[in-house]
């Protein structure tokens, strides 16, 4: 960690400890939109963070945005998690292993995760993710892997989706001694781009009638790139996740050819959802993917799969990586593996 990463920390340490008549003085009037109100404590990182503008847009790399998004995951983690151990390992993908981090609690369920990371197919990596994993494992406790996929533009779609899969069906089969994995316990789990894998891995194991998740956490999933829901233009700006920047997303990962309308795509958009994996999907009401995730819940739901929406009204996209801005997140998480260990049998 460099001297702006621990200073950036420092500063939102402090400012979370704060007592909350300061806090809101600091973040000034509450923030309220589309009948919601901006949690307090987060309201006060966006305020922080307008302190330090990002770039813009026609300055965006890849290398940018992994960096940025290195340093951002880092200022907001609480820096430990107690009760889980961690190797690195490799899991199959569709063209050679890939690395990933399996990740052991002390109160072991049986269970097994295979996680995917967000970072709109760009960014991300077992680093930004390492903690939202930890915390995962410990409140769940299953085993998590943490998949370091491959990522776009270097690898377009379906680069990242066939790597999902491959991941998930490796766990499930030729790995799953070597991993300590139940082939009928695992569950594939990621936020955002991850996700959206998550979804698309279920569909296609539901489809080719193999192995196939037990279940599945969808963490503010991207599930619709041809359709504008109404919350992508309520929250396009201002909440960190921006319409810009989905859009540079999504161009990085079409970059090599693919139709918006391919359900690998778009899960949203698939003909038929019956029989893919019981579900949670958990969305933030100032996220601009929030309606398209609960309209994925809904269509599940339709379509008779068990399904649990949690919608956390006042925190906005990436708030599984906020944990040291105030509680909220973190019980976020424990009822997300609270979840997992009854799903998976623990």
């Amino acid at each position: 960690m460099n001297a702006r990463e621990q200073a950036e920390r420092a500063v939102i340490r402090l400012t979370g400890a704060l007592p909350r008549s300061l806090k809101r003085k600091l973040a000034g009037a509450p923030i309220r939109l589309d009948g919601l109100e901006l949690d307090l404590d987060v309201q006060l990182l966006v305020r922080l963070s307008a302190l330090a503008p990002a770039p813009d847009v026609s300055e965006l790399t890849p290398a940018l945005v992994r960096a940025d998004l290195r340093r951002s995951a880092s200022a907001v983690s609480a820096g430990h998690v107690g009760g889980v151990s961690m190797v690195e390992t490799t899991i199959a993908g569709a063209e050679g292993a890939l690395g990933a981090r399996l990740y052991e609690p002390a109160d072991r369920t049986g269970g097994f995760v295979v996680y995917f990371h967000g970072g709109g197919w760009v960014a991300g990596d077992l680093d930004t993710h390492d903690e939202p994993c930890r915390l995962l494992a410990r409140s769940s406790g299953a085993r998590v892997l943490s998949v370091d996929y491959r990522l776009a533009p270097e690898h377009p779609f379906p680069a990242a989706v066939e790597d999902a899969l491959a991941a998930f069906r490796d766990a499930a089969g030729a790995s799953a001694e070597r991993l300590g994995a139940d082939p009928a316990r695992i569950a594939v789990a990621g936020d955002s781009a991850g996700g959206h894998l998550a979804a698309v891995t279920s569909q296609l194991c539901a489809a080719d009638g193999g192995a196939a998740p037990a279940f599945q956490l969808l963490i503010y999933p991207v599930v619709d790139l041809l359709n504008t829901a109404p919350s992508r233009e309520t929250f396009s700006e201002g909440f960190f996740l921006t319409k810009v920047v989905m859009d540079w997303y999504e161009r990085q990962l079409l970059s090599g050819g693919g139709e918006r309308s391919d359900p690998r795509v778009s899960p949203l958009l698939a003909a038929d959802l019956s029989g893919v994996a019981p579900a949670m999907v958990v969305t933030a009401g100032f996220d601009p993917l929030r309606d398209e995730g609960e309209a994925y819940a809904a269509r599940l739901k339709a379509a008779g799969v068990r399904t649990v929406l949690h919608r956390h009204p006042g925190f906005v996209h990436g708030f599984t990586h906020m944990l040291t801005i105030g509680p909220g997140p973190r019980e976020a998480v424990a009822e997300m593996g609270g979840v997992l260990r009854q799903a998976l049998g623990g």
